[in-house]
């Protein structure tokens, strides 16, 4: 059994994913002679983070998941939420030479209203990447994938560190291009450059940002190394549906309408948590399919089915396990109330506490994606474990 766990990018919401993570192991209650859960990870944006994390330290029967939440409760508001009107609003001439008075490199490009470099300092000096290679190298990960999207094609690119025994099978779509790599900082900083807030990253000759944009749940990649289980966390409350068409909630979207902010929000939410339930609806009909033709042809049949799907995609589809966890609680109502209770101290405290006063609570979607603040990650990590907590005897049948 080659169990694959699916990372979804949401920014502040990742803290979601690493305590829905601890609720698994401890439920699982791991000895230290037994193995990881999963031997397969992938991950977009924010979830590229988390599974680079978990992959270096699948060599351990509980992936230190502690220490992955100890890193989300470290964030500070005025580091990883620093606001830099310089950056955002500098161009040309004047661009290049902030960026070489600052970094005195060239690995960023483009505006950012936010200073990437807490954000840079976290992803390369947590997660041990010499003990990732190691991991993969001796099979006790089977792969690693994240993926980003190159910005002069628009093509996702799916960066993937393999072990030598695990094979590929490489999608036919041209919109996705397999890139075997031995997964880096900069790899992951690039899943995660989501566009305004954070510059696009290079590698190679290209530049790449957030891979949520066009490919927000790795799920295919999962399955293409070889996954037979899945286990997906989606950021998205299941409630969290469009809005009736005559209800008072329309109204209110309708007069916020014009307000930027509202906008942003709204566009995150399409972009990096809808196209979530999206996937697993296709999953879905895809496993009942096959289950009824698996049911109702004969195995000569079966194969020339195989056939003709390998040569259209790239691979067989097969029956896959899963088991998808969800938040319990609507954590864009969770921001809006942290961020209404933070002391103003700083220009992050300020925005995050402004964004919190406007009119309704219509602009808690983004405040849920950038308020990276400790407390806030603490109160979504204990979410995630007991939502999986209270799925115990579901997350034991699924891994026996």
């Amino acid at each position: 059994m080659s169990a694959a766990i699916v990372l979804s990018g949401g920014g502040a919401r990742g803290a979601y994913e690493a305590g829905v993570v601890a609720g698994i192991v401890e439920v699982l209650s791991r000895q230290p002679r037994d193995e990881a859960p999963f031997s397969i990870f992938t991950g977009t944006s924010v979830g590229a983070i988390n599974a680079a994390f978990l992959a270096a330290h699948a060599d351990q029967p509980d992936m230190n998941v502690e220490g992955l939440l100890s890193h989300w409760r470290a964030l500070e508001l005025h580091k990883h939420l620093s606001i830099d009107p310089l950056r955002f609003l500098a161009a040309g001439r004047v661009r290049e030479r902030l960026a070489r008075w600052r970094d005195g490199d060239d690995e960023r490009f483009g505006r950012s209203l936010l200073d990437p470099r807490a954000l840079e300092a976290l992803v390369q000096e947590t997660v041990p990447y010499e003990r990732l290679h190691d991991n993969v190298r001796d099979g006790v990960v089977e792969g690693l994938v994240v993926a980003a999207l190159e910005i002069s094609t628009a093509r996702t690119t799916l960066f993937a560190e393999l072990s030598p025994r695990t094979t590929f099978a490489a999608s036919k779509d041209p919109r996705r291009l397999f890139r075997p790599s031995e997964i880096e900082s900069h790899h992951v900083l690039a899943s995660a450059a989501l566009p305004l807030l954070f510059p696009a990253r290079k590698i190679g000759r290209h530049y790449y940002c957030d891979g949520g944009i066009r490919f927000n749940t790795p799920i295919a990649p999962a399955i293409r190394c070889g996954a037979t289980k899945l286990v997906v966390i989606s950021l998205l409350y299941p409630r969290a549906m469009g809005a009736e068409a005559e209800s008072a909630e329309a109204d209110q979207n309708v007069a916020a309408y014009p307000s930027p902010v509202f906008l942003l929000g709204k566009v995150l939410n399409a972009l990096l948590l809808d196209p979530v339930r999206y996937d697993l609806q296709v999953m879905d009909r895809l496993n009942r399919l096959m289950g009824a033709l698996e049911d109702n042809l004969t195995p000569e049949e079966m194969s020339r089915v195989d056939e003709v799907l390998t040569r259209s995609r790239g691979a067989p589809y097969r029956k896959i396990d899963t088991l998808v966890f969800a938040p319990s609680v609507d954590i864009g109502r969770m921001a809006h109330d942290h961020a209404r209770r933070t002391k103003t101290r700083n220009a992050s405290s300020l925005l995050v506490r402004r964004l919190a006063d406007l009119r309704d609570q219509i602009e808690s979607d983004l405040l849920s994606f950038i308020l990276f603040d400790g407390e806030f990650a603490e109160s979504l990590a204990t979410l995630g474990k007991r939502d999986a907590l209270a799925r115990s005897e579901e997350i034991v049948d699924f891994f026996t």
